[in-house]
C-alpha cells in the first residue's frame, strides 16, 4: 500500500495524478526547525519527520512539505490576517522561491530530495493585499498564498515546476518513485 503523509487536499488531488491507489494518514508532529536550516534542508527535514511515524515493513509512505522564502528567511502558514497581509507586502514586487520537500520511505529504504520553484510578484498595492486577504485564500498556505486559485493574479512569472508552488512537484515524484521502486 502507497500511504501519503498529508492532511493537504491539493496534495491528494496531485498524487492522484500518480495513482488513485493510496491511503491518507496524518500524525501530529512538532514542526519546529532546528536553527540556522536553510529552506531546502528543512523542507527536506519536515518531509522526513512526516514520513517516520508510519514506515513500517509493507507500506511505502511518502511525506511533503512545502515553504515560501524570500532569500533565507521562511515564510510559514499565516497566523492571522495581519500577518498575511504583511507576509504579502514583503513578496510585493520581489522574486522568492517556493521549497518543496518530499521523503519516499520503505521498510529498508529511503530517499530525500527536494524541488524549488522561482516566483515573481507583480507590484502589489495596498487594495491587491487586501482584495486578496478578503478570498480567505491564505489561510493554510505557506507565504499567504495559493497559486491555484486567485493568488495566480499576484504572480507575474514563475521559473520551474507549476506543481512544486501548488505542493506535489509530481513530475519529480513519479520518477523518484519509478526508481524507489525499481530498488525495493
Amino acid at each position: 500500500m502507497l500511504i501519503l503523509a498529508s492532511q493537504s487536499p491539493r496534495r491528494q488531488e496531485l498524487m492522484k495524478y500518480i495513482t488513485n491507489d493510496f491511503e491518507v494518514k496524518v500524525s501530529e508532529v512538532d514542526e519546529t526547525l532546528p536553527k540556522k536550516m536553510s529552506p531546502s534542508q528543512a523542507v527536506m527535514y519536515l518531509s522526513q519527520i512526516k514520513a517516520e511515524p508510519f514506515r513500517n515493513d509493507e507500506d511505502i509512505v511518502i511525506g511533503a512539505d512545502t515553504v515560501v522564502a524570500l532569500g533565507s528567511k521562511i515564510l510559514g502558514k499565516p497566523k492571522d490576517e495581519d500577518d498575511a497581509r504583511n507576509m504579502l507586502k514583503l513578496l510585493s514586487g520581489k522574486k522568492h522561491s517556493v521549497y518543496t520537500g518530499v521523503t519516499i520511505l520503505g521498510s529498508q529504504y529511503s530517499v530525500t530530495f527536494f524541488e524549488q520553484t522561482r516566483v515573481k510578484f507583480y507590484d502589489l498595492s495596498d487594495r491587491d493585499i487586501d482584495d486578496y486577504i478578503a478570498t480567505k485564500e491564505y489561510t493554510d498556505k505557506a507565504g499567504a498564498y495559493g497559486i491555484q486559485g486567485k493568488g495566480a493574479l499576484l504572480v507575474e512569472k514563475i521559473d520551474g515546476d507549476f506543481y512544486n508552488i501548488v505542493g506535489l512537484p509530481i513530475g519529480t515524484l513519479n520518477k523518484e518513485l519509478e526508481k524507489f521502486l525499481a530498488n525495493k
